[in-house]
């Protein structure tokens, strides 16, 4: 079983920058893939990110590319979300996911999920 814990979310204005950090109980983080999702208000989830078990591989949705950028820290079991040049359509609650087998964009993929964390962009 793991536990995920997100933290970092708030209020930010356009152009902006936030740092989102989950933190994973258990063992074993090394070797789960990790991935965010958010939730714009009145949307579907939709994927943001992944990292696979090494820095090297990250896989962004168009929509942050550029903007966004995935890290993990194995030693400390967390994986971040640097947010930068936010915009308003990047409000959403965001969630931090982690999967036992190979994972990218579904939400399917996952088996463990955090209890999110919201992220508010103002004009």
């Amino acid at each position: 079983q793991v536990q995920l814990v997100e933290s970092g979310g708030g209020l930010v204005q356009a152009g902006g920058s936030l740092r989102l950090a989950c933190e994973a109980s258990g063992r074993t983080f090394s070797g789960y893939y990790m991935g965010w999702f958010r939730q714009p208000p009145g949307k579907e989830r939709e994927f943001v990110a992944r990292i696979g078990w090494s820095n090297g591989n990250a896989y962004y949705a168009d929509s942050v590319k550029g903007r966004f950028t995935i890290s993990r820290d194995n030693a400390h079991n967390t994986v971040y979300l640097q947010m930068n040049s936010l915009k308003p359509e990047d409000t959403a609650v965001y969630y931090c996911a982690a999967s036992v087998g190979y994972a990218v964009t579904l939400s399917s993929d996952y088996d463990y999920w955090g209890q999110g964390t919201q992220v508010t962009v103002s004009t």
